[in-house]
């Protein structure tokens, strides 16, 4: 039996995951251990073993099984979840919990490991240029909150390379974007303060058909991600016969805000009550960018499954299931 540990397990994207793998893996050879930071019996309906572990504590790494295959590596602070501004933290786990992640591959002769990076350290680059190629440099602010996370995140694929080189651990790195998923917390931080996400509020607007404010250049572009493609492109490199691969996660094509909007309220709305749309240009701009996936289809064989509007019918289809 070949064990898959998935750290971040018990986070929304590691669910998805598996459930992903469970759904598309015929292979009784591999086998899933769920890992995360709190006690859950959410995968004991799919008979998955789950070890509650703090990644910045090597002593817990004990808890795991010794014979590994592959580590999905979801686990990470961020500024989404965090309430005011704790730099540390980001070093505690995005740092120093990636080296214990590290040396438990290194110890247990792991084949593998995939990881998730952020695409923080390349976004700036969108304004100028939409299209966000794997390969550009990076840059990213020195004066923002986010920059200790971009940095911590930088430096943990630093040292995934310097396993991967010095001891043959392969490597898969994923930029992520922002990633649409259904989730009963409807809420995340910014710059340490509570907010309701947006689009979230969007659905919320458009299923009681009230008016939806458009804001800035309507035109401008962004790369709606479904967790369930973001999936697939893990899973693929699990089996995929290379040594290393860096991708950035998302479709390849540009939704305009406007589309976005329109979008939901056809997905969301009653048809007997539609939301108006009021434009409001002069209201600050969304972001813009598009992912270039090429290596991720060369060498993965990676092929998006969802367009913009078959996401949120299947974001709506889990919204039905999950608070049934």
């Amino acid at each position: 039996m070949k064990n898959i540990v998935v750290f971040g397990a018990s986070g929304d994207t590691g669910r998805y995951f598996i459930e992903y793998f469970i759904e598309h893996s015929n292979n009784t050879d591999y086998r899933i251990i769920a890992s995360g930071t709190r006690d859950s019996s959410y995968f004991d309906k799919y008979n998955i073993p789950y070890y509650s572990v703090d990644i910045t504590k090597k002593e817990e790494f004990f808890k795991l099984p010794r014979d590994v295959y592959a580590v999905v590596d979801l686990a990470g602070a961020m500024p989404a979840r965090m309430k005011g501004y704790n730099p540390y933290k980001y070093i505690d786990v995005n740092i120093t919990g990636n080296l214990n992640v590290l040396e438990y591959c290194r110890e247990t002769g792991a084949d593998r490991i995939l990881f998730a990076q952020s695409f923080g350290d390349i976004k700036d680059y969108a304004e100028e240029n939409p299209i966000l190629t794997v390969d550009l440099p990076r840059k990213f602010s020195f004066t923002s909150d986010h920059t200790i996370y971009v940095m911590s995140k930088n430096f943990a694929v630093d040292m995934i390379e310097n396993y991967h080189q010095m001891y043959g651990l392969k490597r898969f790195i994923f930029r992520l974007p922002t990633i649409y998923l259904y989730s009963p917390i409807d809420t995340y931080y910014v710059d340490g303060k509570i907010h309701k996400i947006g689009y979230r509020q969007l659905i919320e607007k458009a299923i009681a058909g009230e008016s939806i404010e458009v804001w800035g250049d309507n035109t401008r572009k962004k790369d709606m991600v479904y967790v369930k493609d973001f999936c697939q492109m893990l899973y693929k490199a699990l089996f995929v016969n290379r040594d290393c691969g860096y991708y950035n996660v998302g479709t390849g094509i540009g939704t305009s805000l406007l589309e976005q909007i329109e979008g939901i309220v056809k997905v969301f709305c009653d048809k007997t009550k539609k939301s108006e749309l009021i434009m409001c240009p002069e209201k600050p701009n969304a972001p813009q960018y598009i992912m270039d996936i090429k290596p991720a289809i060369d060498e993965l064989g990676y092929k998006p499954q969802y367009d913009y509007l078959s996401m949120l019918y299947d974001f709506k289809e889990e919204m039905k299931k999950q608070q049934e």
